[in-house]
């Protein structure tokens, strides 16, 4: 059996809370990753027939039974994933029950997945639902986005369409646009079952005043998807409070959007 530390989806989790880190997003043990792995690639590094331990989950979930996902742990912080990875992240199995995950590996201190969890196998189920592929759920604190919140009207159209305007590439790589809730209280169900809710029309909902999620077919779908709407974010307060001499016109979206034949909000213009 190989070593599961030498698994490509322990690396990309490596090397992604380590960048997250290192941008800023995720101070202390802010911000969590879910990442749904295929049982038969991580058959070769575990045994996966042998749980160590159950966690409740707080809420049901039977869509998701059998599902695998490597998950970041309760209070652990981005900066310490790469060095310790055991530790600060696990494999869990949702059982058939539907309400509790089995630990496959992880977790080595005795603790568990983040509390945000339910909120992110809400997203899943809902994500799948419209794109079978889904595998990933980012949550993060970007921090021009969060600023942006105190400053900028927080409707999904405007909101949407401030950041398209910021750079060319905007309305192509997030072209269905950013949902957005209100101030919730965080690890709840009720915060995840909103969430969850939009992420059926969008890949990224920023939660008012806290942060984003981003959902994706990949890692780096998911990471440069965030990571776009922050640099637009950053260019849109590096610039407010100053005359704007130019833009992107509406027309010039709507160019590039049907250049790159993607399927975006026409509703988020204004025509």
């Amino acid at each position: 059996m190989k070593h599961i530390l030498n698994a490509p989806f322990i690396e990309e989790m490596k090397l992604t809370t380590a960048n997250m880190y290192r941008l800023g997003w995720d101070e202390r043990n802010g911000g969590n990753i879910s990442y749904m792995l295929d049982e038969r690639e991580v058959a070769q590094y575990l045994n996966v027939n042998r749980p160590i331990r159950t966690i409740p989950i707080g809420f049901s979930v039977p869509e998701l039974a059998g599902k695998l996902f490597l998950v970041t742990g309760t209070g652990k912080y981005f900066k310490n994933v790469e060095r310790d990875p055991e530790t600060n992240l696990g494999i869990v199995r949702i059982a058939q029950d539907g309400i509790t995950a089995e630990l496959l590996w992880g977790y080595r201190d005795g603790g568990k997945f983040t509390s945000e969890l339910p909120s992110h196998l809400m997203c899943h189920a809902a994500r799948l639902k419209v794109d079978p592929e889904n595998r990933v759920v980012i949550h993060s604190h970007p921090t021009h986005t969060l600023a942006m919140n105190y400053v900028h009207e927080l409707d999904e159209k405007k909101f949407t369409h401030t950041l398209w305007e910021m750079c060319t590439e905007c309305i192509v790589v997030f072209p269905d646009g950013v949902g957005i809730l209100p101030w919730m209280l965080c690890g709840t169900n009720s915060i995840g079952e909103a969430t969850a809710k939009k992420m059926e029309a969008f890949r990224l909902v920023v939660w008012a005043m806290h942060g984003i999620y981003g959902a994706g077919k990949t890692m780096d779908e998911t990471f440069g998807l965030i990571e776009t709407v922050e640099k637009a974010a950053q260019i849109y307060m590096l610039t407010l409070g100053s005359k704007r001499v130019n833009t992107i016109r509406d027309e010039q979206m709507k160019e590039l959007a049907e250049f790159f034949g993607v399927n975006y909000r026409k509703d988020f213009l204004n025509f």
